[in-house]
């Protein structure tokens, strides 16, 4: 750091220091909120009503919605906050109109468990947060619009989540026209008969209770019964997303179990096609699209209906029905697996085992029932994940059941396995040994028979006893394949495929089809500290939504906030919500039109992801009683335009770990809407991008426990904390981990605008890179140096001169521009540092006055990475408003250059000449005056030139 004694400081009473920092960053902060420097105009009507806001080109910035957690910020949470305010000012200084807020996320799981810890409301507590977290952002400089700020708390914005899942219950998917509709579009096509009802009676003649049935099984969003993620130590069903793979809950580490709950989903299934296609129309990482992709799993196949054997159990008028993307090797299928949670598996079930029943295929149990009961409440403690992992050992137990293989019509066994999962597929498979890995392991832990189909390639025969593992593969052709009045035999697996497909859909046992690895979304969870959902339901049970004029159903007050939790290892246990309790909430009297009824309430909430679903609306018209968003405002900032044909958020920034969840879900929620038509666009982010993460140590010691971090010392490279010798390992930064750094104690030693360009210059934006403190100090001196280069620290005065620059530096400073104009447009927030240093050194150097319209310039290539000292030099140079709104510096193309470079001439490898060329010469003309040169046609001393490899402006290489 630079001298800050006292003597120093009455030497130089002007310096930049922190303190001097901390009031010129508090004094701007205080301006730019009293005038609304960063406020957003919204159009109020056309566009060409406005001639002033459409001559300027728009930019929405987002981040990621933050979770305003009590522990406050540490210095990796601000990383992308910070970057997209840099960009944000830049684009707002290249004449943009720049919407860039930022709210909170504040329903969810953390602040529930810290209310039942401590007994303090979570509203309470959260908003509290909210207070620190806001304060710290504030003091970082960021120039948000701070009227579009809001938290998913504030019932005015939950009103529009329980607005728009009403939009979602209220909507079908009608797969003629591919897009939603309203409900009661398919109500009429029931009532006039256009669309016959399930069981053909007509619609009129139905009750209430049938008619919601019915309706629920179109409506994008609709509860069932259905398997979940329970975990009793919690108390609540959890997402997949929130199970480990070792089968416990990420939070808490509970054990989670499979059970069959009613549950509120939504149909993001419908979707599935849209949401895989739509991708290409979004400039998004490949990584993050292919991780989408996968995480819908799109799959062309056969559905095979697989009628169960006569004598085989209880129920013999049945069809255990599969997909299947190797149709072709139907005629290997030896053997069933259905997932243990099917719900076929009770109804097949028979009293006793078959006549030779292998002993390893009865998991040592007396019968068939006890068998299936005791495997299904093995499974039940495992999670997706772990039955899926490749490495475990296959488990499984017979049924007692058989099933018919449809082209052979072979009885084959029915196994139930924890490695075939309901959540893909239709939860039931044959298995095809020879070709399938999984299904190979599986055959030979139980005896079970295989046969080869698909002749293999390698040279290993076609007996499957002597194999080590299955053939798979897709270029070969199909063997022993015959019966049944079909043939597959010599047939490539591609017109094998087409062959049967064609066969079982003639015999009414099959068709072609797609599948998808994605599920519809759970949708409930069972606790407090969520959004309502508003819907009740009448004496039968039947489903009523609220209008309107009823909404926001507003979280009541309970003096228990936390759901009923368990013996964490007994999974016969089921929910029991906090809302539940609350009977004077729960029971309603309401007249929904027809009348005063007594109602009940649903007593679930809806899941944290809600709120995120929609936010970058919200932003766009946070004040709107009257409608989710103005479709003019909408328009304007959100809708398809050139280069953007899907619409949406122009930069959308925050961590690779939301992915697939939150982005998902958003899109899902996002076409539900335009289908509908209450937006122009039909994605909610145009263009996304992932920022790295900031990383410290964590030291640990003897006992792997972290000791603080700020007190371990380093010696002989070793590290030392209190005397004892620990470990040091490079990780997250965290509270828990005792390496935490505050952006308050950085800002306090050294300024908000250090902090800022720390993080920005640590290295490219989108990589993890660690925490050194020591390393902040380097920025902190360019700051001094740029403020010595304006302001005498003597007496506070302004130094630059009126003087024209010299030629030298002109160059520098064109340079400069040109390099951090495009570094700006780019994100590279970092090589932009550089290229300012490197000006900033140059003028320190020369040691004469720097040139006002220099100082101006670099001033303002600075301000979006330092906007506090860039308005107070700005300022002290003579200007009375914000340089927020100035022009960003262009540059002269002719200066920007260089005025002449060295070519080098190479002959074999060799350097013959040196040239000395424009910058900008094209390849033809630089080829030219090579060939030309005296030494070069020397050197070449009349040998037949092969070949010219020219890299304008700098090498030449001849080849003979």
């Amino acid at each position: 750091m630079s001298d800050t004694t006292p003597a120093a400081e009455t030497a130089a009473p002007h310096r930049y220091t922190a303190q001097l920092a901390a009031g010129i960053e508090h004094r701007w902060q205080d301006r730019w909120e009293a005038d609304g420097t960063f406020d957003a105009a919204n159009p109020t009507g056309d566009l060409d009503s406005d001639p002033e806001l459409a001559a300027r080109p728009k930019k929405f910035i987002m981040d990621m919605f933050p979770y305003p957690s009590g522990a406050g910020l540490h210095v990796g949470h601000p990383l992308g906050y910070i970057a997209t305010d840099v960009y944000a000012r830049f684009q707002r200084m290249t004449g943009h109109n720049v919407l860039h807020t930022l709210g909170f996320d504040a329903f969810g799981l953390p602040a529930e468990q810290y209310a039942v810890q401590t007994g303090t409301h979570p509203r309470t507590s959260t908003e509290a947060n909210i207070v620190t977290m806001r304060a710290q952002l504030r003091r970082l400089g960021l120039g948000h619009d701070r009227r579009r700020s809001f938290a998913t708390i504030d019932p005015d914005y939950y009103r529009w989540t329980q607005w728009i899942f009403l939009q979602i219950y209220n909507s079908w998917y009608d797969q003629a026209a591919d897009r939603a509709r309203p409900i009661a579009d398919l109500v009429a096509q029931f009532a006039d008969g256009t669309r016959a009802t399930p069981s053909g009676r007509p619609w009129a003649e139905l009750s209430a209770a049938e008619q919601s049935e019915v309706l629920g099984t179109h409506r994008l969003a609709y509860a069932a019964q259905s398997p979940v993620n329970w975990c009793p130590g919690l108390g609540t069903v959890l997402a997949n997303e929130e199970v480990t793979a070792e089968g416990r809950s990420e939070r808490g580490n509970f054990p989670v179990f499979k059970a069959n709950l009613r549950q509120w989903m939504m149909r993001i299934t419908a979707y599935a096609d849209r949401l895989l296609t739509d991708l290409d129309a979004l400039d998004w990482p490949e990584a993050i699209k292919l991780q989408q992709r996968n995480w819908i799993g799109r799959s062309e196949g056969a559905r095979v209906d697989f009628p169960m054997h006569s004598t085989g159990g209880q129920v013999t008028d049945a069809a255990v029905t599969v997909f299947t993307t190797r149709q072709d090797t139907l005629f290997g299928a030896t053997y069933m697996v259905l997932a243990p949670e099917h719900e076929l598996v009770e109804a097949i079930v028979p009293a006793a085992w078959p006549e030779g029943t292998h002993q390893a295929w009865t998991g040592g149990h007396g019968t068939p029932a006890d068998a299936v009961a005791a495997y299904r409440k093995q499974a039940a403690t495992k999670s997706d994940v772990e039955r899926q992992a490749e490495a475990k050992d296959k488990t499984g137990v017979f049924t007692g059941a058989f099933a018919v293989n449809p082209v052979s019509g072979e009885p084959v066994p029915v196994f139930i396995a924890d490695y075939v999962l309901m959540g893909y597929g239709t939860g039931a498979i044959m298995a095809v040994p020879a070709h399938d890995t999984r299904d190979f392991a599986f055959a030979r832990a139980f005896e079970l028979p295989m046969r080869c189909v698909v002749e293999p390639t390698d040279g290993r025969g076609t007996d499957p006893a002597t194999w080590d593992d299955a053939f798979v593969s897709y270029d070969a052709t199909i063997v022993n394949s015959s019966g049944a009045g079909i043939s597959l035999d010599g047939l490539g697996v591609t017109e094998a495929k087409a062959a049967v497909t064609t066969w079982l859909s003639e015999r009414g046992i099959g068709e072609g089809t797609v599948n998808y690895r994605l599920r519809d979304w759970l949708f409930s969870r069972q606790r407090y500290w969520g959004e309502p959902f508003p819907i009740v339901y009448d004496e039968d049970g039947v489903p009523h939504d609220l209008p309107d004029s009823m909404l926001p159903v507003e979280l009541p007050e309970v003096d228990d906030y936390s759901p009923r939790t368990f013996d964490p290892d007994d999974a016969d246990t089921s929910p029991e919500t906090p809302l539940s309790r609350n009977a004077d909430w729960v029971t309603v009297e309401l007249d929904l039109g027809d009348g005063p009824r007594t109602y009940r309430r649903e007593t679930n909430t809806m899941p944290n992801w809600a709120g995120s679903c929609w936010y970058e609306l919200r932003y766009l018209d946070p004040h709107n009683s009257e409608r989710l968003v103005d479709p003019a405002i909408e328009a304007y900032w959100m809708g398809p335009r050139e280069g953007q044909p899907a619409g949406g958020v122009d930069l959308y920034v925050g961590g690779a770990e939301h992915a697939v969840l939150h982005l998902l879900y958003a899109r899902f929620w996002h076409k539900v809407l335009y289908d509908l038509g209450h937006v122009s666009s039909f994605e909610p982010f145009h263009k996304l991008y992932n920022q790295g993460m900031i990383q410290a140590y964590v030291y640990r010691d003897a006992r792997r426990i972290a000791v603080p971090a700020a007190e371990v010392d380093e010696r002989d490279n070793a590290y030392w904390y209190e005397g004892e010798q620990v470990s040091r390992l490079l990780g997250k930064m965290g509270k828990s981990l005792k390496n935490a750094v505050t952006p308050d104690e950085i800002c306090a030693e050294y300024g908000a605008d250090t902090l800022r360009l720390y993080e920005m210059a640590m290295g490219p934006l989108d990589v993890s890179r660690p925490w050194d403190t020591r390393a902040v100090v380097g920025q902190y001196r360019l700051l001094q140096r740029l403020w010595r280069n304006v302001v005498d620290e003597a007496t506070g005065e302004v130094t630059v001169s009126d003087a024209e620059p010299d030629e030298e530096t002109l160059r520098a400073l064109h340079k400069a521009i040109a390099g951090v104009g495009t570094d700006m447009a780019e994100l590279r927030f970092n090589t932009a540092i550089a290229k300012i240093t490197e000006l900033n050194n140059h003028l320190t150097r020369s040691g004469a006055p720097v040139p006002r319209t220099v100082a101006e310039q670099l001033v303002l290539l600075i301000a979006p990475l330092a906007p506090h000292i860039a308005e107070e030099l700005w300022s002290r140079l003579g200007h009375g408003t914000s340089l927020a709104g100035a022009g960003f510096p262009v540059a002269d193309p002719a200066l920007a250059q260089d005025p002449a470079v060295i070519c080098v001439v190479q002959i074999k490898g060799k350097v013959k000449a040196r040239l000395e060329v424009p910058p900008t010469i094209p390849d033809a003309d630089l080829e030219a005056l090579a060939l030309a040169d005296p030494a070069v046609v020397a050197a070449l001393g009349g040998a037949a030139v092969r070949k010219v490899i020219v890299r304008a402006p700098k090498l030449v290489n001849i080849v003979v």
